[in-house]
């Protein structure tokens, strides 16, 4: 399995390279257990989501509690067969047969329990792509329905998912909707947009 994203930070300010740097330093806990490049236009983190998915979120936290209009693009990753397995991405979530789907529903729902309060307020929307997988919409409905029982859901959207509330809880729900829908060893990517201290009215 290989497991990853390629993820850009954008701080709307005049100090947004103070802003960026200084977030960096909240994957430094992160940095034994992933494989973080940079380059001129974003940085790839690869390693198993459970840790991937903390680090994001910490990332993110780090920049918006600055108070600054901030925003997370990324494009995130499992088991494209157009890379090699990687024994740095070895995963509990992707180990034994796929349960049946309302098995997985529940088993995200009572993975929210665990998240924790960041006291940062963002938005996000997403979308869940499932490839190669004859009933994918099947997988991608299930997840729906997930979201809507995850206390995150605020609407669906023209190809995307809305959510929003506390930083941890969003980063907790994209983990479980990347984990449990799709087959454990199928390609799942979600392209990601998050924002925290936007000027528009909600």
């Amino acid at each position: 399995m290989y497991s990853g994203a390629q993820i850009s930070l954008y701080p709307m300010t005049d100090d947004f390279v103070g802003v960026i740097m200084n977030a960096l330093g909240a994957l430094d806990p992160y940095r034994d257990r992933l494989r973080i490049e940079t380059d001129d236009i974003s940085t790839l983190l690869v390693g198993p989501p459970e840790v991937l998915f903390p680090a994001m979120r910490e990332l993110f936290s780090s920049a918006a509690r600055t108070g600054v209009h901030c925003v997370l693009s990324a494009t995130i990753s499992r088991g494209c067969p157009g890379e090699p397995d990687d024994a740095m991405c070895r995963s509990e979530h992707f180990e034994g047969p796929m349960p049946p789907l309302v098995e997985r529903q529940a088993l995200a729902l009572a993975a929210l329990g665990q998240a924790p309060r960041t006291d940062v307020f963002s938005v996000a929307q997403f979308s869940l792509y499932v490839m190669g997988e004859n009933r994918h919409m099947d997988e991608i409905y299930g997840c729906i329905d997930f979201l809507r029982g995850s206390g995150t859901f605020e609407k669906a959207k023209n190809f995307v998912t809305k959510l929003s509330g506390d930083t941890g809880a969003l980063f907790a729900t994209l983990e479980q909707a990347f984990c449990r829908f799709g087959p454990p060893e199928g390609h799942v990517t979600i392209d990601l947009t998050v924002s925290a201290n936007s000027p528009s009215a909600r």
